[in-house]
């Protein structure tokens, strides 16, 4: 097929359109409009980038260093696998001794015949000698590399947490068709900024969730965005006012635009034997959304990072 539309190549891969639109916006791929069509369309060129990004982000190669690859030379590209491969050979050195420390910690524990003060090993010399070369934090890892670190070190389940979400009143807006998500945003960015949200209610938080849901074969789809506002603010069209009953949520942070952890968080819900899926949206929190909005995104600001959050019960 010489050309694809969004929502095959998402179907495809098995990623979201709006990570698509994301690598566009960023110049990592290009779409082109077909004449008499609503939505943008990829060639084979750009399919093939995609399936090479993918390979790459599974490699947890940070987006940046992925376009200077793709779009630098040969030995860029060498230099950035080379220093990865350095990087995981330190990570699994730093695991190995970590795990040789858990070990003989463990062992003590099982020596010690006293329930009391069972946890003064710190003058053990095998103790400190297995922990003084384990740092406590790699300062020159930052970002999207830090955090793959981290995801290495500590199993994911371990990340997920149980949040409950209260009752609030929200500023809505929604729209369906090409590029909602930001069409949604630059709507309600708007809003944020002319109505001084953050100087009236500076614990704002902004929310984001699908309407409609992508159908299979379909490009269509919308979103919509929350803005939690005082009960008693009033809103002017197109921003409606609504009510959120609030509700309970499996909690899982990402970098922008990792949505492919859904997978991961959904998977989570269903083998956990406390909590199963309730049948309500799925939200995204913009961590800092609203304070970036009212600092007018600042190049130097927040990093962005957003809560994927699953609507749980009990079992």
């Amino acid at each position: 097929m010489d050309q694809m539309t969004i929502g095959e190549v998402s179907s495809m891969f098995q990623i979201s359109a709006r990570m698509l639109r994301y690598y566009e916006k960023i110049g990592l791929i290009e779409s082109m409009r077909k004449e008499g069509y609503a939505y943008r369309v990829y060639n084979t060129d750009a399919v093939r980038r995609v399936q090479q990004i993918i390979i790459l982000r599974k490699l947890q190669i940070p987006l940046k260093q992925i376009r200077c690859m793709m779009d630098g030379n040969k030995e860029e590209a060498i230099r950035i696998l080379e220093a990865r491969i350095r990087d995981m050979n330190e990570n699994v050195k730093t695991v190995h001794a970590m795990k040789k420390a858990l070990e003989k910690l463990l062992e003590l524990l099982y020596e010690d015949a006293s329930d009391e003060n069972y946890m003064d090993f710190v003058q053990e010399d095998t103790i400190v000698e297995l922990t003084e070369f384990l740092p406590l934090e790699k300062h020159h890892l930052k970002g999207e590399r830090k955090m793959s670190i981290a995801k290495e070190m500590v199993e994911k389940g371990n990340c997920v947490r149980i949040v409950l979400l209260p009752p609030c009143t929200v500023a809505s807006y929604q729209f369906a068709g090409d590029d909602p998500e930001e069409t949604v945003g630059e709507v309600m960015d708007m809003f944020i900024r002319s109505s001084k949200l953050y100087e009236i209610k500076p614990d704002a938080r902004m929310f984001g969730f699908n309407n409609p849901e992508p159908q299979p074969g379909s490009d269509y789809h919308g979103y919509e965005d929350w803005v939690t506002i005082p009960d008693d603010m009033e809103v002017a069209s197109p921003i409606v006012k609504k009510h959120y009953d609030g509700g309970l949520y499996a909690a899982y942070t990402i970098n922008f635009p990792d949505f492919y952890e859904w997978n991961f968080l959904k998977e989570w819900v269903k083998n956990s034997e406390k909590y199963q899926e309730d049948h309500r949206d799925y939200l995204e929190e913009h961590l800092n959304w609203v304070y970036s909005s009212h600092m007018g995104w600042p190049e130097n600001g927040i990093d962005g990072k957003i809560d994927l959050l699953l609507p749980i019960k009990p079992r």
